[in-house]
Formats: C-alpha cells, structure tokens, sequence
C-alpha cells in the first residue's frame, strides 16, 4: 500500500534569510528543495506539499502600498491567493523537472486553497500575527487612524500590522485533494495556510482579513487525506528544549504526554516551534502513525528514523 506523506515547507526551501527574494533566488531554493521531495517519492511515497508564504505576501502587500496612488490595492485574501499561485507555480514546474530526471512520470498540480475558519475565533479579538512592513512610530499611527490597522512593536525594528491568527477547521477542496491523490498526482495545496475564509449564514464563502498558521493547516490536510505521517520542515535538524542555550538538550522522540507538558511549560517558540508540536499532537490524537520535525536537508533520513524528532503515542 501506498503510504502518504503530508509535507509543510518552511520558510528555507523557497527564500533563505538575507536573500533579496529575486525570482532567480526563488526558484533556485525551490528546484534544491524539490530534488529533496522527489527522493521520497523515489522511495514509494505519495506526497502532499504545503508551504509558508510570509516573505511572498509580505511583497505583495509592500508593492500594494507603494502603488496606491495609480492602482487599488487588494485584501489579503487576494493577497494570499496571489502567493499561493506564485509559489505554487515555481513548485509545480520544479517537482516535475526533478520528476523527469528521475524518469518517473507523476502529474503534479497546484491548487489554490481555502481554509474555513469559524468566525467567532477568540483570535478575532486579539490579532497577534504580524505582516507587511515595518513601520517607524508616527507612521504606525497614521496607519491605526487612516485603515483602522492594529499595530505592534515588533523585535526592535519597528512597528508592524497584525492581523487575527484562527485556528483552521476545514479545507474547503479536501474532495478534490483526495481525489488526485488517488489518481497519483502530486497535489500542492493550502500555501501560507491557505485562504481564511468563513461561512456566511446564506452558506456562501466569504474571505477575511486573517492568517492561518500553515503547521495547522497541514495536519487538518493530513487528517482529510488520511495520510500516514505529517512531516514538518524548519532550519532546524530536532525539536529542543532550552533552544539556543548552553544547555540545549536535542529531543529524538517525543510522547504526546511530554509534548503537552513541554507547550504549557513555554518550550517552545510561539509563532516557530510550539504550532508545528502542536499540529503534531493534533494529527496523533486524530489517528495519524507519527509526525516528525525535522530539516528539509533531513527530510530522508528523517524518515528512515535517522534524524530529526518524531512525535508518536509510544507503547
């Protein structure tokens, strides 16, 4: 039996830290990044790939703001969707570039992707995910009073737009996902968590002013395909306690009971590690065989048991 493998993209495998984000620069991260993912496939997997999009969106917004004068600028929902085609597309073309070298013949696609979330998230009243630019003081301000924005200071360097971060709760293509997973394609799905979109009471969709955690997304993507493993990809080889202290202890093997323990302690970072261990206990509770967190360099030997961290019910 064909075993499946739900694949969430860090930052790292399509722009890395100091880059200017050139196309050039992109596609070159994502063509490395897709010969790791078609090893995989090479050793029988079926994948299902979702990725980050901060950086892309980020762009997008900038270039929204500094054409205003001449263009309408679009809501993020747009925005998203504009991210999702662009990085998708670079992933779609590279995965079956790397296919072909490997004289393998599998169909690849992505799809744009929406993300129901529920309306009455607490998150709503509490926006906490931040975007776009920074922004010096009198700026922020004017922003706050002009677009009615929420703004925090943000690492030293300025201030910048949050938005609210709900929990997702369903893919609206998840049919359409598990579709052409049976067909053996190769599906890229939900980048940057995909499209927050909610129900309205008529039972049309509507797009909000949100941003999903894609570690989230990726373990309810994980769950509606019935994948077995949910493998999550970030600059670092293991989940660690004491990260970047002297005495940072690398965990190989996480239980659900210590992975809950270690989140109510603050282990691990908000907005970095604590939603990837999160969605790892999510997709465990729900039925999944083991997530694993690890680097993108890693990803095979992760796999194999040979590196990174795994997060299982242990016997």
């Amino acid at each position: 039996m064909t075993r499946t493998v739900v694949v969430a993209l860090g930052g790292n495998a399509i722009l890395k830290p100091k880059e200017k984000g050139t196309a050039k620069e992109q596609l070159e991260n994502v063509r490395k990044t897709s010969r790791y993912l078609v090893e995989l496939m090479q050793e029988g997997y079926q994948i299902v790939v979702t990725h980050g999009n901060g950086p892309q969106i980020g762009g997008i917004l900038l270039k929204n703001e500094l054409s205003a004068s001449i263009l309408p600028s679009m809501p993020l929902d747009i925005c998203g969707a504009q991210s999702q085609g662009m990085i998708g597309y670079m992933l779609q073309q590279s995965i079956r570039n790397e296919l072909a070298e490997a004289n393998l013949q599998v169909p690849v696609v992505s799809l744009v992707t929406q993300t129901i979330v529920d309306p009455n998230d607490k998150a709503f009243m509490n926006p906490s995910k931040p975007i776009g630019s920074f922004y010096p003081l009198a700026k922020a301000k004017e922003l706050q009073a002009e677009k009615g924005w929420s703004m925090i200071e943000d690492s030293g360097r300025g201030y910048r737009r949050v938005v609210p971060s709900p929990a997702p709760r369903e893919i609206v293509e998840h049919d359409t996902i598990r579709t052409l997973l049976e067909e053996g394609t190769v599906v890229i799905a939900a980048g940057g968590g995909g499209i927050p979109v909610v129900h309205e009471e008529d039972g049309q969709l509507r797009g909000i002013v949100a941003v999903v955690d894609k570690d989230l997304t990726a373990q309810i993507i994980a769950c509606e395909t019935r994948a077995q493993i949910l493998l999550m990809l970030t600059n670092v080889e293991k989940v660690a306690l004491n990260f970047g202290k002297t005495n940072q202890i690398d965990i190989d093997t996480l239980s659900i009971e210590d992975a809950e323990l270690y989140l109510r302690k603050g282990e691990f970072g908000i907005g970095s590690m604590a939603p990837k261990v999160e969605a790892a206990i999510r997709f465990i509770k729900s039925g999944g065989e083991k997530a694993i967190i690890t680097s993108l360099e890693l990803c095979k030997e992760a796999i194999e048991g040979k590196a990174g961290t795994v997060i299982r019910e242990l016997s």
